[in-house]
């Protein structure tokens, strides 16, 4: 056959490309089914590897025989001796390729049964391929290269030619260690550069860089072909002897990165890691750390230096205020062996005023960093940890006296922490005696109400009306927790609900200076509401209401909708 055949292009039917393939194709050897719903055939001859197969984009690699149905043979990349190579899913090749191409694995051997419109259509390809064919092809997927349109807009497309490790990608705060190469259309080499490094949301060179190394693995090497509106555009960069609208190709590699993440929702405290660290596992609040570190202001000056130098690792207890807060929050975040570099805000670090440190003076407001290794870590004992119910009732009691402490000082956040962790402690009780039972009962009663508190300081009503409702299922008489229940539904405007729960409490305590002065502060509320609700109906109705010249008629009207009961 003539060698230039090589699976010509059923040019009027590209425009009309498909690649809607419904789902994965499942064979066993020797079976066939249909692909799709327009008639395309597979039956596959040989298992292939892994469960891989290519995309559209990719760079398939193909040896392959063509027959009609007759059997007579129409051409053979086989015959040749030479693999057909081919972008799938860009029209180079008949629809009936690029549908059933993309349903094979490595290695696999597969008989597609390709009808006429899939193929060359009413005209066929004379003369080897009569008018309106069924044509069937012999094929084995040798290999492929993968091809992504990481833009989605044809801009830059990768292709991998060298696979990466694991699965992770850098991110914008990323710095990320590369080389690359970048060359013209020609081949031209217009620039080089062997290990540098860059922040990807800063970028390097031209802003494909930073869009193709968010997609990639460590080790992973590949050529882009970058549009100009991704390299340098109408421009260009004379100084660069990249010339105006020039498409690029770049060969990069992602040699390592150092992942950088914010500790803070604020961002005032930064974490770069140097050095990975070991496992999974993260210290938890209270655990007992040791660590490695170096203190220094932003002129390089250091303030402190721990565990150096042959001296023991620095030990201390994490969110116990035992250290500045961002490196309390950042050694939370952090593995056995991790090795990281702290960048820490005034807020988080020694605030307005001055500090005298082991080495030096931290002035007023200093952005300090911390060179930190974590060397261990003991967690603190969550309650699955705890062997005897005693034992559970006896952390659930030591951190209600930590979160006391800290509510007591104004810290509310820290104090909720312990609350919430007392109560887990002792949240399933069905395996304790009675006595434990009731000493359960009275440390949840006591957290909850004491939770709420703190949220009612924190102006998270709804949460404290939550833990309020929490405690009056344990003891429906609990005053304290229909006062503070009441103080929430007040301050969402929920009246005849804190009205309700401050009457039940005076009916059980009607001495209760508190709750006699909520229920005034209550009662003002009412009436105030009550004259904001009068003015409110009173300007609606006027405004739907015609003018009359009985007068006394229409006030009459008007006062009617105002009238509310406010239950006082």
């Amino acid at each position: 056959m003539d060698e230039d055949f090589d699976i010509p292009v059923a040019d009027e039917m590209n425009d009309e490309f498909m690649d809607d393939i419904e789902a994965p194709v499942t064979l066993k050897v020797g079976e066939e089914k249909e692909i799709g719903n327009q008639g395309l055939k597979k039956k596959l001859l040989k298992e292939g590897e892994g469960w891989d197969t290519p995309e559209s984009g990719d760079e398939v690699e193909v040896h392959y025989t063509g027959t009609l149905l007759d059997g007579t043979q129409f051409d053979s990349s086989r015959d040749r001796g030479t693999p057909f190579k081919f972008t799938l899913g860009q029209g180079q090749v008949i629809k009936g390729w690029d549908l059933g191409i993309k349903t094979m694995k490595k290695g696999e051997n597969a008989l597609f049964t390709i009808p006429a419109d899939l193929a060359y259509g009413e005209a066929g390809s004379p003369p080897t391929i009569p008018p309106s064919a069924t044509l069937q092809f012999d094929v084995q997927l040798l290999s492929w290269v993968s091809v992504k349109d990481i833009c989605k807009d044809g801009g830059i497309f990768k292709k991998i030619v060298k696979e990466g490790e694991k699965w992770e990608n850098p991110k914008d705060l990323d710095e990320v260690l590369v080389n690359y190469e970048v060359q013209l259309e020609d081949g031209t080499v217009v620039a080089k550069s062997d290990g540098v490094e860059f922040k990807v949301e800063d970028g390097h060179f031209c802003p494909a860089l930073a869009k193709a190394v968010k997609t990639m693995k460590k080790g992973e090497k590949v050529i882009l072909t970058v549009k100009p509106e991704y390299g340098f555009g109408e421009k260009g960069k004379p100084e660069g002897s990249i010339p105006a609208n020039a498409t690029l190709q770049i060969t990069l590699e992602l040699l390592s990165w150092k992942v950088v993440t914010n500790v803070t929702d604020d961002k005032k405290v930064i974490k770069k890691i140097l050095k990975e660290g070991e496992g999974y596992e993260r210290p938890n609040e209270g655990a007992v750390v040791q660590v490695k570190l170096i203190g220094k202001l932003q002129d390089g000056t250091v303030f402190i230096k721990k565990g150096h130098d042959d001296s023991e690792p620095f030990e201390f207890k994490a969110d116990e205020e035992q250290v500045i807060d961002g490196l309390d929050k950042a050694v939370m975040t952090m593995k056995k062996g991790e090795v990281a570099l702290l960048t820490i805000a005034p807020e988080y670090a020694f605030g307005s005023t001055d500090s005298k440190q082991e080495l030096a003076v931290v002035p007023p407001n200093s952005t300090v960093t911390y060179e930190i290794e974590l060397v261990s870590f003991v967690k603190d004992k969550e309650s699955w940890d705890m062997t005897t119910t005693q034992e559970k009732i006896e952390a659930a009691g030591k951190k209600k006296e930590e979160g006391n402490a800290f509510f007591k000082a104004g810290k509310y956040l820290k104090a909720v922490k312990r609350y919430e962790k007392a109560a887990k402690f002792i949240e399933y009780d069905t395996n304790f005696e009675e006595d434990e039972k009731k000493q359960a009962k009275a440390l949840k009663i006591t957290c909850n109400l004491n939770n709420a508190a703190c949220q009612l300081k924190l102006k998270d009503y709804k949460q404290a009306e939550k833990l309020c409702t929490k405690v009056l299922e344990l003891e429906s008489t609990n005053v304290k927790a229909l006062y503070r229940r009441a103080q929430a539904y007040i301050n969402v405007a929920d009246l005849d609900l804190a009205e309700i729960d401050v009457k039940k409490a005076l009916e059980i305590d009607p001495n209760n200076k508190d709750v006699k002065h909520e229920y005034k502060l209550l009662k003002e509320k009412i009436k105030e509401y009550n004259k904001k609700d009068a003015k409110f109906y009173g300007n609606m109705f006027a405004k739907m209401t015609k003018p009359s010249s009985n007068k006394a008629a229409g006030t009459k009207e008007a006062e009617e909708p105002m009238s509310i009961d406010s239950k006082a």
